[in-house]
């Protein structure tokens, strides 16, 4: 590079000073010489540049510090795997690396490739670390974010030395963000960008004129800072209320953003900006002395972020990269290398997530404290009668307003009695306002007086049960509780699934926040709110249930989950007791208890058995016994499915549990005599005849009596109508298919008519996995004169009916697979691979045969790791071993597909015989083995 003209040659005569390190912070990782060796640095690229010519002098200069720079990152990468919570060490560790690669790259820049290079104070330029970097926490993957400042003028030379500095970073893969800029810029843009103000505010002298650096701090605190505490808190409160937004607004999202999400390291580095703009403390430590936080508080906020920059430097090794999601596939390595172990019957993974969720809402709690006393404390004051116009009346002796928000009038009083706890939640929601942060400070460190007498005192109860029952929105009193320890404390039995995660694609919340949102959808539905999309669970509550009853099923549905035990048996054992305390009489605790054992049973009644089979209809019913308890269970299934998470509840599950609780109020209703094959037949059939008389009597007759018994039982008039018409004048080498959009399913109905054949199922099963479509449901009969008439009902990707524009190259594929132009199992192979995010997920394979389940049917129930390859390899297997599939069942969760078959054997018989069984089984096993080591290989 050509030193401009002006430059004083002179300048070249001075000679280079050596290179010296920063600085050493007290916590490195490992010793200061392992990560950065200064010792003969500057005669190493001195060589190198003398060495070459042009911007190979550069290029040289590199390969000295990307060997310097990879030295250290082994070095402290090492270290952090022999202490994998070291992360202090860690993040000093990186960011005093950077410092010694920056100051190297800047005397390379200003000594040895630009001509006539001085000193820094020569060029009146410094180079400051802003941002993250310039809090010296660094990622193992962090960007490196640099300020070059000049005092009035940015001259050619600084250009010069700038634009060399920064190509030698660029090559040396760092991800850099800079700016040049004067004194008067950073000033300006301060004013205008509140994203500026907070990286000028973390700004650190790294190399070249202090003075300088010192000069741009003096003005920004006299300058830009004073005074303007308010408008920078409300920017950044603004800036933190975005971000959780964009990040999914819960802090119990199961894949979280580390850094950016609700309860991560950006709530608790906000916290620390506002801290050192209102207090101008330079260590988050130093809030303790001047009030801000507890000496217990601070140690929460050190053990959480510690926790997560842990984390967050093991997830960015493992990622090789700047990944900030914990994604489902990081959870695991990173869960291996913080130490944590399979135990107590729940994986590593859920023990660390578990931990992480933890640590999040403990930030959320020390960020509430600190930044809404801030707002409070900076905002303005509202018009006296416009506050008066909104405060609502406070009910209770012992409360006052303050700030907008509810607080407690006296400490010392409020903690006389114990039940003011609970109160000051009671008393929040009926007056519908916000706690005041020191109010629940002052719970969460006395949580210790919520002991046994307390739980037992019936007043206690009483005031426990109206925050569910009596102001219209428990989820927030629940949520409120749960995050300040309130709720764990009351109901010890709820402690051990706060902030449980359940490690698989199903569930998108930790076990108590789903718990809470279930109680949301409870409210909702008792409100009016959803009675377009849950209209028999809203006739429900419309007629009248035990409210308290149904609420503390909901709320303790849950409660036995990460146990060894089936967690709705031990739910259930554990729902008595609790009932007991909350003063519920035997019948009502009876009715809780039944509940949660039993609230999977509806879902899988629903999703994994053919409601169509009056054996399904009367089996439940017998499990129910009664209306009322129908009707509760129905509501919690219907809550428990819509709390798993977004997009979980759909047409289709809704359809399904509509008619079964329909088909069971009749049963129980008018006996279960209603529910014979007979009467359902002869229905099926009458409807046939009206929707097609323009056909001769002659037809209809011939159409119904082509068909078996079986046939007529549990379609919709629409299907029988469409393989009337398709059966019509088919030919034997014909093959007839439908596909019907049906919005109020979630899924497109395909009919296929064709000659019937060993394995039919099994290559429509692979036709329609082969162009994308995830099967919900499918049934295949035989008529008399040996024609099959299948009926799947199919979602495109996203869970969703296929578009009408779809249809007709959908209809093309299917038919090519049909007639063979398409070989399926081969096509398959380059479909079926397992997702990456999806891998660690463990389903262990069970096969289970029930011969009670249907009069004339076995049910296969096979439950495994779902993939698009896994019906038709079951469907294949089961043919090949001669057995006829009536119907298949198909119920996904997440990555977990639970398929289920009604077959019979090549004789028309159940398989009784335990042999048959257990070779089955094992043929069934390999395929899916076989099919899961291709996926994972592909």
């Amino acid at each position: 590079m050509t030193l401009p003209q002006e430059a004083s040659a002179d300048s070249v005569s001075k000679p280079a000073p050596a290179i010296t390190t920063p600085p050493l912070p007290q916590d490195l990782i490992c010793p200061a010489d392992r990560i950065f060796d200064v010792n003969g640095l500057n005669e190493r690229l001195a060589a190198a540049v003398d060495g070459g010519e042009g911007t190979g002098r550069r290029v040289r200069a590199i390969g000295v510090l990307a060997e310097a720079l990879a030295n250290g990152r082994a070095a402290i990468e090492e270290a952090f795997e022999a202490s994998p919570r070291s992360a202090r060490p860690l993040v000093h560790s990186y960011a005093w690396l950077t410092d010694c690669i920056i100051r190297s790259a800047f005397w390379t820049a200003k000594f040895l490739l630009v001509e006539g290079g001085a000193d820094a104070s020569d060029q009146h330029m410094s180079v400051i670390a802003v941002g993250g970097y310039g809090r010296a926490e660094m990622a193992p993957h962090s960007d490196v974010d640099l300020l070059f400042l000049a005092e009035d003028k940015i001259s050619p030379r600084i250009e010069c030395i700038v634009e060399e500095m920064l190509y030698i970073l660029w090559d040396l893969r760092l991800k850099v963000g800079h700016a040049t800029r004067t004194i008067r810029e950073c000033l300006k843009l301060g004013r205008e960008d509140y994203t500026i103000r907070t990286s000028l505010l973390e700004m650190r002298h790294v190399d070249g004129d202090a003075i300088l650096t010192e000069m741009l701090t003096s003005r920004l605190w006299n300058e830009l800072f004073k005074g303007s505490s308010k408008d920078y808190i409300e920017a950044k409160l603004s800036e933190r209320a975005e971000r959780h937004r964009k990040q999914g607004g819960q802090r119990y999202m199961l894949e979280p953003n580390i850094k950016e999400g609700k309860g991560g390291l950006r709530d608790l580095q906000s916290l620390f900006w506002i801290a050192k703009y209102v207090h101008r403390v330079n260590r988050i430590e130093d809030l303790v002395g001047i009030g801000v936080f507890t000496p217990e508080e601070f140690w929460s906020f050190e053990q959480a972020e510690t926790f997560l920059w842990a984390a967050r430097g093991h997830l960015h090794l493992i990622a090789g990269r700047p990944a900030e999601q914990l994604t489902f596939d990081m959870q695991v390595p990173v869960a291996e290398r913080l130490g944590y172990s399979d135990h107590s019957g729940r994986r590593s993974v859920e023990h660390f997530m578990q931990d992480y969720f933890r640590h999040a809402t403990r930030v959320g709690e020390l960020t509430r404290i600190f930044l809404t006393s801030l707002e409070a404390a900076h905002a303005k004051r509202e018009p006296m009668l416009a506050g008066l116009f909104r405060r609502r009346k406070v009910e209770r002796e012992g409360f006052v307003w303050q700030g907008g928000r509810l607080a407690i009038a006296d400490d010392t009083a409020f903690l006389a009695d114990k039940l003011n706890i609970l109160r000051l939640f009671d008393e929040a929601l009926q007056t519908d306002t916000l706690i005041h942060p020191d109010a629940m400070r002052l719970v969460s460190a006395n949580l210790h007086l919520i002991d046994a007498e307390m739980r037992r005192d019936p007043e206690a109860a009483k005031i426990f049960l109206r925050l569910m029952l009596d102001h219209g929105n428990p989820e927030r009193a629940l949520r409120r509780m749960n995050e300040v320890g309130v709720l764990a404390a009351f109901v010890p039995e709820f402690e051990p699934i706060v902030a449980m995660m359940q490690f698989n694609f199903y569930h998108a919340y930790t076990v108590d926040e789903h718990t809470i949102q279930c109680i949301r959808v409870l409210a909702q539905i008792e409100h009016g709110e959803l009675v377009e999309e849950l209209p028999v669970a809203s006739r429900i509550l419309e007629r009248g249930v035990d409210r308290k009853v149904l609420y503390l099923a909901v709320f303790l549905h849950d409660i036995g989950k990460g146990r060894v035990e089936d967690h709705s048996v031990l739910g259930a054992r554990i729902a008595r007791p609790v009932c007991k305390r909350l003063g519920l009489t035997s019948e009502e605790a009876d009715t809780v208890e039944w509940l949660v054992r039993a609230h999977l049973v509806m879902s899988d009644m629903a999703q994994k058995r053919d409601i169509a089979d009056p054996r399904t209809v009367s089996d439940f019913a017998k499990i129910v016994k009664t209306r009322k308890r129908l009707d509760l269970l129905t509501v919690l299934t219907v809550c428990d499915i819509r709390g798993v998470g977004p997009n979980v509840w759909n047409n289709w599950k809704a359809q399904l549990l509509r008619t079964l609780h329909r088909q069971t109020a009749d049963a129980l209703d008018g006996g279960m005599e209603d529910l014979n094959r007979e009467n359902i037949g002869e229905e099926a059939q009458t409807a046939l005849r009206a929707a097609l008389s323009d056909w001769s009597e002659q037809e209809i007759e011939t159409e119904i009596e082509r068909h078996y018994s079986p046939y007529w039982q549990g379609l919709p008039e629409a299907a029988y109508v469409t393989f009337a018409k398709q059966l019509r004048g088919l030919s034997d080498d014909e093959i007839r298919i439908d596909l019907t959009p049906e919005a109020d399913r979630d899924a497109t109905r395909a009919c296929f008519a064709l000659v019937d054949h060993p394995g039919v199922f099994s290559r429509l099963a692979g036709s329609l996995a082969l162009v994308g479509a995830n099967v919900v449901d499918a049934r295949t009969y035989t008529s008399k004169d040996g024609y099959a008439t299948a009926i799947f009902w199919i979602q495109d990707g996203d869970g969703a009916p296929y578009e009408a524009s779809r249809l007709p190259r959908l209809t093309q594929m299917i038919e090519k697979c049909l007639k063979g132009e398409i070989i399926t199992g081969e096509a398959l192979r380059k479909r079926d691979k397992q997702k990456k995010r999806e891998r660690d997920f463990r389903f262990p394979t069970s096969v289970h045969f029930d011969n009670n389940g249907s009069e004339i049917y076995t049910l296969i129930e096979v439950d495994t790791r779902d993939r698009p390859g896994l019906l038709f390899d079951l469907t294949r297997t089961l043919a090949n071993s001669h057995i006829y599939i009536a119907s298949a069942v198909i119920a996904t969760y997440g990555a977990q597909a639970v398929d289920t078959f009604y077959v019979k054997d090549m004789f028309g018989l159940k398989i009784h015989s335990k042999s048959k069984q257990k070779a089955l089984e094992k043929k069934l096993v390999k395929a899916i083995e076989r099919g899961a080591e291709r996926a994972r290989s592909e």
